[in-house]
């Protein structure tokens, strides 16, 4: 992100400074997620897990309560609702936290600003009816996440028909666009390239070798590769094996330009964030100079 761009993103009570990166932790309230799913139905439960994640550094709590995994259930909007509301509204109340919530729901959308989140994480990049005029009336920051189809489908013969980083880059340019002309100003958003997400192992692998290409936004980028299938495709380990891949990745994307991390294991990346940014660092200061010394700051 261009240095000279403020780095503070306003989250309702909450303000978020992204001039280093920051890790997101998952809280998944269904029965269903690929990874951790079932483990945190109840309010208590999940209260407690957020309270861990933020004393091992956590900046963010995202809260989802509906998988996105290939072949998950339906979600009724009610069911979401329940499944949601209750808990950011436990974790506000109890925690003081800053809430993500990841939905494509704009009565969830609606419900959990109401509820006191302070970010809104939609895999659907605001395309369901309604979502994008729910979100611009949270007055919330919104990620946009670049996914292709819906997560139903998404894997079934994932096609781009040129380099993957050149088709993400246009997507999300595309909706950035499309939010801004609506009303939803450009301080407010965020990018997820989307890895995972209507993509094969090569796709995710060369999407990270060219994530640098997303600076071109100029915008804050949220990067979720914790426990994904490629890395276990690519180590050939199960899904409670993949800590090591996971880091790795986290680490290398950092160096391309990552802000936030959405992780499971918040202590590990906590370390392994920290560390990249730290070899990072000196590069980042050497090009707000170089920019200063352009006329390109905040003048």
């Amino acid at each position: 992100m261009d240095p000279s761009v403020s780095s503070t993103l306003a989250c309702g009570r909450h303000r978020l400074d992204l001039s280093f990166p920051r890790i997101m932790g998952i809280l998944n309230v269904t029965p269903d997620s690929f990874s951790d799913g079932g483990h945190h139905l109840a309010i208590d439960d999940a209260v407690r897990r957020a309270e861990q994640m933020l004393a091992e550094g956590a900046a963010i709590i995202d809260v989802g309560g509906e998988s996105t995994r290939p072949g998950a259930a339906a979600v009724s909007t009610q069911q979401e609702l329940d499944r949601v509301v209750p808990v950011v509204e436990a974790l506000v109340r109890e925690l003081d936290a800053l809430v993500s919530v990841d939905t494509s729901t704009p009565e969830v959308m609606r419900a959990v600003g109401q509820a006191g989140a302070g970010m809104l994480n939609d895999v659907r990049n605001l395309r369901r009816e309604g979502a994008l005029q729910a979100a611009i009336g949270t007055r919330l920051p919104v990620v946009l996440m670049h996914m292709l189809g819906e997560p139903g489908d998404m894997q079934d013969a994932p096609h781009y028909d040129g380099p993957v980083e050149d088709e993400v880059l246009a997507f999300l340019k595309q909706r950035v666009a499309a939010c801004e002309a609506a009303g939803l100003s450009r301080d407010r958003l965020l990018l997820d390239p989307g890895f995972g997400f209507a993509k094969t192992v090569e796709h995710n692998l060369r999407l990270l070798r060219r994530m640098k290409r997303l600076e071109e936004l100029n915008l804050p980028l949220l990067v979720g590769m914790s426990r994904k299938s490629f890395i276990g495709k690519v180590l050939e380990r199960p899904v409670e094996e993949r800590l090591a891949g996971g880091l790795a990745v986290a680490a290398l994307a950092v160096e391309r330009g990552a802000r936030i991390l959405r992780v499971h294991d918040v202590a590990p990346h906590v370390d392994a964030v920290n560390m990249a940014w730290a070899v990072c660092e000196e590069r980042s200061e050497e090009t707000a100079e170089r920019k200063a010394e352009q006329g390109e700051g905040n003048g």
